[in-house]
């Protein structure tokens, strides 16, 4: 039985002198099953870490996305030391920043020029502040996961206090794979609409021409296609989704996975768009910060080196088929959809429901086996090893024996923790094309 008595500590303590005990939601206690999972991690390595309490965990979480190559990763270690000798901020421009720039248009498709930010939600906010200016247009039509917090996608879902109402007025949003109903944005909103913000995929597959399709009202209605590759990016693809699903992006933001870790995203586009932010205040005193830019560096360079991103497909795959299989196999629906480098658990009652109920209970007893999962999302990074996928599947294997042994309607007497709580909800409805 692990036990979590530092953690439980440190978590009351957090509570007295920070906000929602973490600097990041989906990071809380009540994200997890609260009770079973630990609350502070002391180190990791590879694909594993310790908690504070000495327990070892399989992490297929990876950071909530940007832990692509692995934790405590020697080469970018490396080159993030060989930096801090050097310094870490400057009253000048370090040359590592045109190194990087340089490496990154190297490898991103219409990539003429670089802008660092330091996260995901400044590098969508940028480049939806340079089509603003580019085209005289305010209005934003947007489909996605979320993970974008300023003022103009916060509108949009369920913490949005503190967003002046006028915000709402300004994006709207359309389906994945709901080309009818992006159309039906630009009918609603003739020369209104300064661009279209999409995350290429999130966990469904593109059908019947859907991002062509978006690029073609792009060009129609003289907005700007903003690609979100903040979780994609570095993942699907060395050169994104914009090579993996062969579509143009005017703006395209990256993050996450191209730092392994440190905090640094980024916007790339055509020279002509980028060129706009010569007359934005789009600025600020950490974007030039160096380690993160020589550790960027060292990422791709490794992902060029061992075609990392094919190995997590690998492993990726393996665990997805091991996994649906063996729940198959129990009669469970449990499975994993999605991409093998990007997957989720979907939990069905025997009605077809979601059941959230199940998930926490695998959840719960994959976590008492030492594999860390969250509610959400699951991703492999280069670290992940066969036998790391062998190990999880067996795990998942005994847990599905109990789960079979036990009725539907009586799963709640597994319940060891608490049922992990969401983080927001989308509040603004998706558009949908009207028969007139």
């Amino acid at each position: 039985m692990r036990k979590f008595e530092k953690s439980n500590q440190i978590k009351k303590r957090a509570l007295s002198v920070i906000p929602h005990q973490t600097g990041t939601f989906s990071r809380r206690s009540d994200s997890f099953v609260e009770g079973i999972f630990p609350s502070y991690i002391h180190t990791a390595e590879g694909s594993h870490f310790t908690d504070v309490d000495g327990n070892e965990y399989l992490d297929y979480l990876c950071g909530l996305g940007p832990i692509t190559l692995g934790y405590n990763y020697k080469p970018v270690n490396d080159a993030i030391i060989d930096q801090l000798k050097q310094g870490i901020l400057f009253s000048l421009p370090h040359p590592v920043e045109v190194e990087c720039s340089e490496k990154i248009s190297q490898v991103i498709p219409n990539a003429d020029m670089v802008k660092f930010e330091k996260t995901g939600s400044n590098a969508v906010t940028a480049a939806v502040r340079a089509s603003r200016y580019l085209t005289q247009k305010n209005k934003i039509a947007y489909c996605g996961s979320g993970g974008v917090w300023h003022d103009w996608q916060a509108a949009m879902v369920s913490r949005d206090g503190g967003v002046p109402e006028f915000n709402k007025e300004l994006i709207f949003v359309f389906e994945y794979n709901d080309a009818e109903g992006l159309e039906q944005i630009f009918e609603d909103n003739k020369g209104e609409i300064a661009a279209i913000v999409l995350e290429p995929t999130v966990y469904d597959k593109p059908t019947d021409n859907f991002l062509q399709k978006v690029r073609k009202i792009a060009n129609s209605n003289d907005a700007i296609l903003i690609l979100d590759e903040i979780v994609t990016g570095f993942r699907f693809d060395l050169g994104g989704c914009q090579k993996y699903f062969d579509i143009k992006g005017d703006f395209v933001c990256f993050g996450k996975g191209m730092g392994n870790g440190l905090p640094i995203t980024a916007v790339t586009g055509k020279t002509e768009f980028m060129k706009a932010f010569d007359e934005l205040w789009v600025s600020s005193t950490n974007n030039s910060e160096t380690l993160s830019l020589a550790g960027t560096i060292a990422v791709i360079n490794e992902m060029q080196e061992k075609n990392t991103i094919s190995s997590c497909w690998n492993q990726g795959e393996k665990l997805m088929q091991g996994w649906n299989k063996i729940v198959s196999s129990y009669d469970i629906k449990a499975k994993m959809e999605g991409y093998p480098v990007r997957m989720k658990m979907k939990c069905l009652d025997s009605s077809g429901n979601e059941s959230m109920i199940l998930k926490t209970i695998i959840m719960q007893e994959m976590v008492k086996r030492g594999v860390f999962m969250s509610q959400g999302v699951s991703f492999i990074s280069y670290s992940h090893s066969s036998s790391d996928i062998e190990y999880t599947i067996n795990a998942l294997d005994e847990t599905c024996k109990i789960i079979s042994k036990i009725n539907e309607n009586k799963l709640d007497e597994l319940l060891e923790g608490k049922i992990p709580q969401s983080v927001w909800s989308m509040k603004i409805l998706p558009t949908k094309k009207r028969n007139n």
